[in-house]
């Protein structure tokens, strides 16, 4: 039945609409329910550091594992922030196409006809590369390609990099964020530790306490 109507009728425009709005709050949940995740892994790593601090104070003879325990979960701490940004600004884009679809649609329904939006396609682009959002951006890209919103995607993927972030955040960054979290407190962790290890230990160092560090943020977050 429903392939005979296909053939022989024109899409409904407010069915089309309706899935379109659908799609477009599905998403919007997906991505709060995401930015609240990061406010809770901020939170527990902001924990974590701060317990790494009074450690160094309270067992000075611990104060060079907690030092780079703090740093590795301010490591994380940025990365968990730039997470974040990305999410708040795919939630401002799709918003964005919101709108432009409502517009569109009521000009349909004014002029009788759509016209290709290169504002939507751009944003649905970007959108559709997201790993939290590529099923359903696909799912909306078809709803609004039938509709005559949009024409087919061919555009180059982005550079994992410009997705995922850097996979080492600068140091600056991390100080700033160990300044943040501690007050001040991370220069009299730096006093009662011993002389710093080489460059090399410190890199192996670090390696093997960000997993162990990861793996208990995990199970924080579970």
């Amino acid at each position: 039945m429903q392939t005979f109507k296909a053939v022989f009728f024109k899409p409904d425009p407010a069915e089309q609409k309706r899935k379109c709005d659908q799609l477009i709050r599905k998403n919007v949940r997906m991505l709060d329910r995401d930015i609240q995740n990061m406010k809770m892994s901020e939170n527990k790593a902001r924990q974590s550091i701060l317990q790494a601090s009074r450690r160094a104070e309270r067992r000075p003879a611990e104060a060079k594992q907690a030092r780079q325990e703090a740093r590795i979960m301010a490591k994380e701490l940025v990365h968990i922030r730039k997470q974040a940004g990305r999410l708040h600004t795919s939630k401002a884009q799709l918003q964005s196409v919101q709108m432009q679809v409502n517009e569109a649609f009521s000009v349909r329904k004014i002029e009788g006809s759509l016209k290709i939006s290169t504002g939507i396609m751009k944003d649905v682009n970007t959108l559709i590369k997201l790993p939290e959002l590529s099923g359903t951006m696909q799912e909306l890209s078809q709803e609004l390609m039938k509709a005559g919103i949009i024409e087919e995607m061919v555009g180059d993927m982005l550079p994992d990099d410009e997705l995922l972030g850097e996979d080492e955040e600068a140091e600056a960054e991390v100080d700033a964020v160990l300044g943040e979290v501690l007050k001040g407190k991370l220069g009299a962790i730096d006093q009662q530790m011993p002389a710093l290890p080489t460059e090399e230990e410190t890199v192996e160092d670090e390696e093997t306490n960000l997993e162990q560090m990861r793996g208990r943020l995990e199970a924080l977050k579970s």
